[in-house]
């Protein structure tokens, strides 16, 4: 099976729960927030929706209050920097949600491929 990324936010946690891969997402999330010394934490037992809304809010507040943690968390996670220029900053609750589904993305591809090889 290939590798195939998903176009949301949404299809990307239900593929991660088709695949038995959710709690894993969620570790690796975690694991890197702490590496950029970031707190992200989660409760154990976590909705997809509960989720996509703590992620959304803790980049928002990110861009919004510590800029400079933001790119490094961006850097560690190894979010795509073509990808985070193509984004209209504009609207800042959009530009976190758009953030977050990259970070989100990142960490899945991550989380596919050691599960796979």
């Amino acid at each position: 099976m290939s590798y195939i990324v998903p176009q949301n936010t949404d299809l990307l946690l239900s593929e991660a729960q088709k695949e038995a891969l959710y709690q894993q997402l969620v570790i690796q999330l975690e694991k890197d927030f702490l590496l950029a010394n970031e707190s992200l934490s989660l409760p154990e037992q976590l909705s997809p929706i509960a989720l996509k809304l703590a992620l959304h809010e803790k980049i928002y507040k990110l861009i919004q209050h510590k800029f400079a943690e933001y790119l490094n968390l961006l850097y560690i996670i190894d979010v795509s920097e073509a990808e985070i220029k193509k984004l209209d900053g504009s609207d800042l609750v959009e530009l976190a949600e758009q953030v977050s589904f990259l970070i989100l993305k990142r960490e899945w591809q991550k989380v596919w491929f050691r599960n796979r090889y």
